[in-house]
C-alpha cells in the first residue's frame, strides 16, 4: 500500500513539473544562494573590518589621550618649578609665599588647591584659604613622599586632610646654597572637576566608548562612573598589559559575557595607563543599518534578475513545450506543419525539432502505408470493405447523394476451375483496371468479396449511374483477357437517399438488383425496382 501511495505522490510531482519550472527553480535558487552567500560574506568581512578598525581607533585614541595627559602633567610640573624658585627666594616673607601659592592655583586650572610646606611637614600657606589647614602638619602619602625624595614627584592617590581623594604633585624648595626648605605642591581632586577630568571628558565620545585611567596599584584615577574612582581592579588583562608599559589592542570578555574592544597606552610622566574601550555590540550597531541599506539597494536588482530569469526560462522552455505538445499528435497530418511553426531559436531545440520532423515523416509514411494496406485490397489495389464503410459514412455525414453499383463476374467459378486460381486472380486484376479506366475521378471503387465489386458514384442519381454501368459492362465484354478470353459482368444499381432508407438498405437494394441481373440472364445492368429495370445483352 505504501508503495502505491508513494508512486502516486511521485507521479503527481512529476506531472506538476516542467522545464520552465525546473529552470526557474534552479536559477532562482542559485541566485538566492549566491545572494545570501555574498550577503553573509560581506557581513562578516565588514564585521571583521569594523572590529579591526575599532581596535586601531581605540589604540590611537588612548595614545592621543596619553600625549595630552603627559603634556598637562608636564605643564603642571613646570608651573610648580617656576613657583618653587619664587617661593624659595621669598621663603622668609609669609605674604609673598601666600601670594605665590594663590597665584599658582588661580593662574590655570591645573590644581584644585596648592600648599607650601616646610621641611618639617608643617603647612606654611594653603590656597584656597577656605581649606583652613595652615599650620597643620601633613602626614599624607604625598607629603611623606615629597619630604622623603626631595625631588619632583606625582604621588599615588590618597585621602587628603580635607577628605578628598587626590593626587599630589610637588616640587622641592632649595636655597641658593642647596639647603632644603620644604616643597610647594598642588592637588588634583579625582572625584571633583580638575584638569585631568577636563582633559578626559573633553575627548569622551557618545558612541558607546569610554575610557579610564589606572595607576600602578591598579586603582582607577578616572572613570566615567565617578562612583568607581578609587576602586582597585584586578584580573584585567588589559590593565596588566598597560601597567607593564605596553601599548596596543585587545579583545576581552567581561563577567557578563560582554565583548569589549580595548586600546591602551602608558603615560611617560607618571606610572599610569589609559584604556579606551567600546563594546562589540556598539561597534557593530552601524553595520546592521548598513546591511539593511545594502539589502534595500540590491532588492531591485534582485527583482530584475528574477524577472529576467523568468523571461529567459519561458523563452528556453517554450520551444520544448511546443515540441512536447506536438509529440502527442504525431499521427496527425498537420503535425509536420505544426513542427515547422515551432521557433527553435537555440541549437538543442532546433536539433530536436529536425529529429522529430524526420521521425514524423517516417512515422506518417508507415502510418500511410499501414492505412493503405488496411483500406486496400492487396490483389486488385482497389479499396476494400473497410474503406468502403468509411467512405459511405463521410458521404452520409455530408448529406451527399450517391449511387451504388454492385458488380459480379459471371461464371467466375468456371474460370477458376478451368484455368486455376492464378488466372482467376489475373482476371480480377484486369477487371479492376477496366473499372478504374471507366469511372470518374470522384467515383469510388472497391472489391468487397471474391469476384464482387462496388462502385460509389457521388452526386449521381441511380438512373444516371445506369449509363456508367452500361459503359463498364460493354467495355468488359469487349476486352480480351488472356488466356481466358472474354468475360461478362452483371451490375445492380441503387441510389441514396431513397424513401428514407439507410445506407445498409440501399446496399441491399443494389445486391437485390444484381441478383435480378443474374437471374434474368447475366451480362446485364438492372436498376433497383423503384427506378424500373433495364438490361443489356
Amino acid at each position: 500500500m505504501k508503495f502505491f501511495v508513494r508512486s502516486a505522490v511521485l507521479s503527481r510531482i512529476r506531472s506538476s513539473l516542467n522545464l520552465k519550472r525546473l529552470i526557474l527553480f534552479l536559477a532562482i535558487s542559485a541566485t538566492i544562494v549566491t545572494f545570501l552567500n555574498s550577503f553573509y560574506s560581506s557581513y562578516h568581512v565588514q564585521k571583521q573590518q569594523l572590529k579591526v578598525q575599532a581596535l586601531k581607533n581605540n589604540s590611537a585614541y588612548a595614545a592621543k589621550l596619553v600625549s595630552v595627559a603627559d603634556s598637562a602633567l608636564r605643564l603642571a610640573q613646570q608651573q610648580l618649578a617656576f613657583s618653587a624658585d619664587v617661593i624659595a627666594e621669598n621663603f622668609a616673607d609669609p605674604h609673598k609665599v601666600a601670594h605665590e601659592a594663590k597665584r599658582l592655583r588661580l593662574q590655570t586650572n591645573s590644581f584644585n588647591s596648592t600648599v607650601v610646606v616646610d621641611k618639617d611637614a608643617f603647612i606654611l600657606t594653603a590656597s584656597p584659604a577656605s581649606l583652613q589647614i595652615t599650620g597643620e602638619q601633613l602626614n599624607s602619602v604625598g607629603a611623606k613622599q615629597a619630604l622623603e625624595y626631595k625631588k619632583p614627584i606625582i604621588s599615588e592617590p590618597y585621602i587628603s586632610i580635607a577628605n578628598n581623594l587626590v593626587i599630589f604633585i610637588s616640587h622641592p624648595l632649595f636655597t641658593e646654597d642647596n639647603q632644603y626648605l620644604g616643597y610647594v605642591g598642588g592637588t588634583m581632586y579625582l572625584k571633583e572637576p580638575s584638569i585631568l577630568s577636563d582633559i578626559l571628558q573633553q575627548h569622551f565620545h557618545q558612541d558607546g566608548s569610554y575610557l579610564y585611567v589606572i595607576d600602578k596599584n591598579q586603582r582607577l584615577l578616572y572613570h566615567p562612573d565617578k562612583q568607581r574612582i578609587g576602586e582597585q581592579v584586578f584580573g584585567n588583562a588589559v590593565i596588566e598589559a598597560v601597567l607593564k608599559g605596553n601599548r596596543g589592542t585587545q579583545e576581552i570578555v567581561t563577567d557578563d559575557n560582554v565583548i569589549l574592544l580595548a586600546g591602551y597606552a602608558p603615560l611617560q610622566v607618571a606610572p599610569w595607563g589609559i584604556v579606551t574601550e567600546r563594546s562589540l555590540t556598539s561597534t557593530l550597531a552601524p553595520l546592521d543599518g548598513l546591511m539593511i541599506k545594502v539589502l534595500l539597494y540590491t532588492a531591485p536588482i534582485g527583482l530584475a534578475t528574477v524577472i529576467f530569469i523568468w523571461v529567459l526560462a519561458r523563452l528556453i522552455a517554450r520551444p520544448l513545450q511546443q515540441l512536447a505538445d506536438t509529440a502527442k499528435t504525431l499521427e496527425l497530418p498537420s503535425t509536420p506543419a505544426d513542427l515547422k511553426r515551432v521557433r527553435s531559436w537555440y541549437f538543442e531545440s532546433s536539433a530536436l525539432r529536425l529529429a522529430m520532423l524526420k521521425g514524423v515523416g517516417v512515422l506518417q509514411n508507415q502510418i500511410g502505408l499501414l492505412k493503405h494496406e488496411a483500406q486496400t485490397d492487396p490483389l486488385t489495389e482497389l479499396n476494400n470493405r473497410r474503406s468502403l464503410e468509411i467512405h459511405l459514412k463521410q458521404l452520409t455525414e455530408h448529406h451527399c447523394k450517391f449511387s451504388v453499383l454492385a458488380i459480379d463476374i459471371d461464371h467466375f467459378k468456371h474460370v477458376n476451375d478451368q484455368f486455376g486460381h492464378d488466372i482467376g486472380d489475373t482476371v480480377l486484376q484486369s477487371l479492376a483496371a477496366i473499372i478504374m479506366s471507366v469511372i470518374r475521378e470522384s467515383d469510388f471503387a472497391a472489391r468487397t468479396g471474391g469476384e464482387e465489386f462496388i462502385i460509389i458514384s457521388p452526386n449521381v442519381i441511380a438512373s444516371q449511374a445506369f449509363q456508367l454501368a452500361e459503359r463498364l459492362r460493354i467495355k468488359v465484354a469487349n476486352t480480351v483477357i488472356e488466356p481466358v478470353g472474354y468475360i461478362n459482368i452483371s451490375i445492380g444499381i441503387a441510389g441514396w437517399p431513397m424513401a428514407e432508407l439507410t445506407v445498409e438498405d440501399v446496399l441491399k437494394r443494389a445486391d437485390q438488383a444484381l441478383y435480378e441481373a443474374k437471374k434474368t440472364g447475366r451480362n446485364r445492368c438492372v436498376l433497383e425496382q423503384t427506378y424500373g429495370e433495364a438490361a443489356t445483352h
